[in-house]
């Protein structure tokens, strides 16, 4: 049982301001919990209902290191980001920042994505591809945010986001570097590569003026229809499947 602190607590993590103090974040829906479970990633809390954890009472052994906590459904609902709440919830704690590792083969860098669907998806597009390092600009949609981890599906299992100055990073590793923009040579003409770093630019101003200085190329993917641009995430998913290797 959940007092009315803890529930108040849980509850803030929802706010950035208190996800940035206490260093947690929220993960729910049995897809991502379940993924969550599996792994050996720390977890700090389990709530769900009664049925659900004793139909998944041996992953739930493998977290000794959580706290466990059985509640109805209308407390998750109190509780939940969502507006259809799911039987279980976790919370887990936010890793501390790491170097960025300069020997991947392939890169995301996003230059001031807000939307945090679009960084969500982004995240999953990564996990998708195989791309373990994400890049982003500061300003960039706080990736622990409810929608941004329901929105990925797991890949902050394994897909690693860091924050940095785009142009420092862009000028630190000898592989290329292209930007996704409207005025860009068309995708279709671009070889597979084996090494690279894609740039996707912000919603509406798209890569910023020195971000652009700093790549080696610009991309786009043609239009047939009357549409002004494409999605962030679209574009993100669509490039990556023309220029990653098979």
């Amino acid at each position: 049982m959940l007092s009315r602190a803890q529930i108040k607590y849980i509850r803030s993590l929802t706010k950035q301001k208190f996800r940035n103090e206490s260093k947690l974040f929220i993960a729910e829906g049995e897809k991502i919990v379940l993924e969550w479970l599996k792994s050996r990633e720390r977890i700090n809390i389990i709530i769900g209902t009664s049925e659900w954890l004793t139909k998944y009472a041996k992953l739930v052994s493998m977290h000794a290191e959580a706290t466990c906590h059985i509640v109805d459904e209308s407390t998750l609902s109190e509780l939940s980001a969502l507006k259809t709440p799911n039987q279980v919830m976790l919370v887990i704690p936010i890793p501390e920042p790491s170097p960025i590792p300069m020997n991947d083969n392939w890169y995301l860098a996003l230059d001031g994505i807000q939307d945090p669907g679009n960084m969500g998806t982004i995240i999953r597009i990564a996990d998708w591809f195989g791309i373990r390092s994400i890049i982003c600009s500061p300003g960039c949609a706080d990736i622990y945010n409810p929608k941004v981890v329901q929105s990925a599906m797991g890949g902050h299992l394994r897909v690693t986001v860091y924050e940095s100055n785009l142009v420092p990073f862009l000028e630190s590793i000898p592989i290329p570097k292209i930007a996704a923009t409207l005025d860009g040579r068309s995708a279709y003409g671009f070889e597979r590569m084996k090494k690279g770093i894609l740039i996707i630019g912000n919603e509406s101003k798209g890569v910023s003026e020195a971000v652009l200085e700093a790549a080696t190329d610009r991309i786009t993917i043609p239009g047939r229809g009357g549409a002004e641009s494409l999605n962030a995430g679209v574009s993100a998913g669509i490039l990556c499947a023309l220029l990653l290797p098979c």
